[in-house]
């Protein structure tokens, strides 16, 4: 039931892409459809480039070579997560665009004609996103090369390889699963943004889902856009399995890092120089901007007061998805175990098919919902608000409620079955083993979830734009419409706030090797840790 309950609304969007309406599809494709296509797939081709030569290529450096820095960009690459790509999308055209200073200093040197490439376009927008969505495929492929035997890439070596081509034929390929799933959460992220895209004059789909509901009130119109983003969302994973291909590598011998190759002069440097510059471009002039903007501009409209309003909105409403998300984690992810049952396990699982829909497609299913909720109990102010309030929680419920599921079935996968056996035989009953034994073993799982969610919550656009309700204003909201209207100095405090919340929970898991590339140097993502008998009170 619970399962129903959350891909309900992704169903009602497929049912009605299953039942097209020729009037509506003809009157999309003599609109601006073609160009909405062939956008979306260049940004996804952009994008998806991008993030592989950054993600793939500096974690290879940072893991096999030793340079100046390289411990310290091992895990400061990680940082751009904390970094909205609407945020760095608004800073980027500031900074880069015809009026910013770059460009102006270029005229007063070389003069008014001197050229610039046309920074509001799709690769400036390509460029933007894969600078804040490489991390993704930085961690994956970087846990994959510390999982990896070194003996075949030495051998490889020995027969006479260099480092690049022996990294070309053995590592990569060892490591095409987790470059196939990291180009797939970046794809996935490419398809649900349409803040970013929309600063660049770049129409996407996600972009005319947004524009045809809120600007237009096309409710068929929207959910037939929907239905074909959710088909975008379907061709990546289906070129993520071809990515992986039939082949299948297994490994003997005990996983350790790589041999660094000593770099010196002019490369050393280089090295440096590469992760120096991705990662000033991603965060440090990002927020230097962000901060000369909010401490030196006068007279910009920015009221402190509100901007703590709409962030106390933006955690009121992450904190309450945080905790709705791990409560249905723990119910599925519980009740699939208790059951016995390997149907109730396998299909406890669906639950994670959120993350792999686009935020626009998840919105447009829960507003046909709220709009049919809405038409059965009235239409107050009061009622209307209630239901968008609580459609909005639900909608964020199934996007993300994955990031729960995850580090929550981790945390019961360690529970013994002998512990479950011992409180059946005292006589407990599943509802008191799930509060009395899964709650107390899943709470570093479920600790975990809660702030993976709230982070995404907090940083997430797409949904709460298509169904907050009217006067419901966070964080984020107002930096998208402060964006929108140039009016970059007066978005700077609240951006900030929300890089600065986003950032504290990325850096405790950094320094605590969830990453697998902290201190303790784990190789597996978002580790949960099984609490000890002390901290649960459960004796042993």
């Amino acid at each position: 039931m619970v399962v129903a309950v959350v891909l309900f609304p992704i169903a009602r969007v497929v049912f009605d892409a299953l039942t097209p309406s020729a009037a509506v599809w003809s009157q999309l494709w003599e609109g601006r459809l073609p160009e909405m296509l062939v956008s979306t797939a260049g940004l996804l081709l952009g994008v998806g480039l991008g993030t592989l030569v950054l993600g793939a290529g500096l974690a290879w450096l940072v893991t096999a070579y030793e340079f100046p820095g390289a411990r310290f960009f091992s895990w400061a690459l990680i940082l751009p997560l904390a970094m909205p790509a609407y945020i760095l999308g608004f800073v980027f055209l500031a900074i880069f665009d015809f009026p910013g200073p770059v460009q102006s200093t270029l005229r007063s040197v070389f003069g008014a004609g001197a050229w610039f490439p046309d920074v509001r376009s799709l690769p400036g927008a390509a460029l933007v996103m894969s600078l804040t969505l490489f991390p993704y495929v930085f961690v994956l492929t970087r846990s994959a090369l510390r999982e990896q035997v070194p003996s075949t890439f030495e051998t490889a070596r020995l027969l006479g390889d260099t480092r690049i081509r022996a990294a070309r034929r053995i590592v990569l390929p060892l490591a095409r699963p987790s470059l196939a799933a990291g180009m797939v959460v970046v794809m996935m992220e490419t398809l649900t943004d349409f803040a970013t895209v929309q600063y660049f004059n770049v129409q996407t789909v996600s972009v005319g889902v947004y524009q045809v509901w809120r600007g237009m009130f096309e409710r068929d119109a929207a959910v037939e856009l929907a239905a074909l983003v959710l088909v975008f969302a379907m061709l990546v994973i289906g070129l993520e399995r071809i990515l992986r291909g039939p082949i299948r590598f297994h490994q003997r011998g005990t996983p350790r890092d790589f041999e660094r190759a000593v770099l010196a002069g002019s490369r050393a440097a280089l090295a440096t120089l590469a992760c120096s510059g991705v990662l000033g471009l991603a965060v440090l002039i990002p927020l230097i901007q962000l901060v000369v903007w909010a401490t030196t501009s006068s007279g910009v409209g920015v009221d402190l007061a509100r901007a703590v309003e709409y962030l106390g909105n933006s955690l009121a409403i992450a904190m309450v998805a945080a905790a709705g998300c791990v409560l249905v984690a723990v119910i599925t992810a519980g009740g699939g175990r208790l059951s016995g049952s390997r149907v109730a396990r396998r299909t406890a699982h669906l639950v994670t098919i959120g993350y792999a829909v686009p935020g626009p497609v998840v919105a447009i299913g829960v507003l046909t919902l709220i709009g049919a909720t809405i038409g059965v109990i009235g239409g107050s102010p009061r009622q209307v608000v209630i239901v968008s309030l609580l459609g909005l929680v639900y909608a964020y419920i199934i996007r993300f409620l994955a990031l729960a599921y995850g580090p929550v079935d981790a945390s019961l996968e360690k529970i013994t079955p002998n512990v479950i056996d011992a409180a059946h035989t005292l006589g407990a009953g599943p509802n008191r083993v799930m509060r009395q034994v899964h709650l107390p073993l899943a709470r570093a799982g479920a600790a975990a979830g809660m702030v993976l969610v709230a982070i995404d919550v907090l940083k997430e656009l797409p949904i709460i734009l298509l169904i907050r309700p009217f006067g419901l204003t966070t964080a984020s909201v107002w930096v998208w419409e402060l964006a929108s209207e140039s009016r970059w100095a007066a978005a700077a405090i609240p951006a900030l706030l929300i890089v600065a919340v986003a950032m504290i929970p990325v850096t405790i898991y950094v320094s605590r090797g969830r990453f697998g590339i902290g201190p303790d140097g784990g190789t597996s993502i978002m580790r949960g840790r099984l609490p000890t008998p002390a901290e649960t009170g459960v004796s042993e």
